[in-house]
């Protein structure tokens, strides 16, 4: 780190210490809930996604879900001549619990880009935005790929997305009710374990695959208007070259299918596509607002270290925190490890 740039980082991390008010951020301390609350905010708004669902604090590692989904019958009338009105449950029809584990958000980054950084009169903002963007970019794709939390340390070699960091909302949904809410495959008409979209499949197309999988969800969410198809890109382009083949190649008519794909509405259900490390074969029906992350406003820990040894500098932020479907009776989902595609040899792959 040049003289210039070590005196604009020295000069961050004073200016950090005062945001979090505490001596120095070179050693590891706790974030105030307030400021904790603070920090999430700003990694929510880093990635537009995080922007649709909720990211919220609680108090507990494990506890009851805040938010739920409304449902269930409500109006009524009572003989009250002979017995008392009685209230009923509205909230939630899936499961009521939540958990949380340790998660550690580390980073670094070298002293040369420090110092390309610092050439720019904006040091402590491009620093903070990076820094977010990692974190974001991480609890992005646990929330998709993760299936478990290892007990005492991860493994990147075995579990190179990070599958072990936490359960995710597609682990949840798989795990359910004994897997109701989750297509495998298993019970599929051409192979076992094996689920084939596409002429002669078991599904002949996006369309009917997502239709069976609406089914899925219970009866009282299925006509919400807030349900969404999260579609991976390996069925986008299947189903942008289906069109292809039908349509022609003219200019126009290209144009035309880039647009209809993306805006098309799939068995009463717009879809969601282009998000950041969701399976390329994965289908997931749940509205936006039922999937969350909770994080424990009182356990956030960070430090910020100048590593001269390794010419660069070091983030440490540690944080309890956990996915939540908030209904998993509104989610449905498949098996993307399962779905094959025709090979255009008259095959599956």
């Amino acid at each position: 780190m040049n003289p210039k740039t070590s005196k604009l980082f020295a000069a961050m991390l004073l200016a950090m210490a005062a945001t979090y008010g505490v001596e120095s951020v070179s050693e590891e301390f706790s974030v105030q809930p307030s400021v904790a609350q603070e920090l999430s905010d700003a990694i929510v708004e880093s990635h537009e996604f995080l922007q649709k669902i909720n990211v919220l604090p609680v108090e507990q590692i494990k506890g009851e879900k805040i938010l739920g989904s409304v449902t269930g019958l409500v109006g009524k009338r009572t003989d009250t001549e002979n017995e008392d009105r009685q209230t009923s449950e509205v909230l939630s029809l899936g499961s009521k619990k939540y958990e949380l584990f340790s998660t550690e958000f580390d980073t670094h980054i070298r002293w040369v880009t420090i110092d390309s950084w610092a050439k720019f009169p904006d040091l402590s903002k491009r620093y903070g935005e990076w820094v977010r963007k990692a974190i974001a970019l991480a609890r992005i794709r646990t929330g998709w790929l993760g299936t478990h939390a290892a007990e005492l340390k991860t493994d990147k070699a075995s579990y190179p997305n990070g599958e072990d960091v936490n359960k995710g909302w597609l682990q949840l949904c798989r795990e359910y009710d004994g897997g109701s809410h989750w297509f495998d495959g298993s019970e599929g008409t051409q192979a076992a374990n094996k689920i084939r979209i596409g002429a002669g499949g078991d599904f002949e197309n996006l369309d009917s695959a997502i239709h069976a999988l609406k089914q899925m969800i219970n009866p009282l969410h299925r006509g919400a208007k807030d349900l969404v198809a999260i579609v991976g890109e390996d069925l986008i382009a299947e189903e942008k070259a289906a069109l292809y083949k039908a349509l022609g190649q003219k200019p126009s008519e290209k144009e035309r299918i880039e647009k209809e794909v993306v805006t098309k509405v799939y068995p009463g259900l717009p879809i969601v596509t282009d998000v950041a490390f969701f399976p390329a074969r994965g289908i997931f029906i749940t509205s936006l607002d039922n999937l969350s992350i909770y994080f424990q406003s009182d356990s956030w820990r960070r430090e910020v270290a100048n590593a001269p040894k390794r010419k660069r500098v070091e983030d440490y932020n540690c944080v309890n925190e956990g996915y939540v479907l908030e209904d998993e009776e509104k989610t449905a989902g498949l098996e993307f490890a399962n779905v094959q595609l025709p090979d255009g040899n008259d095959g599956w792959a």
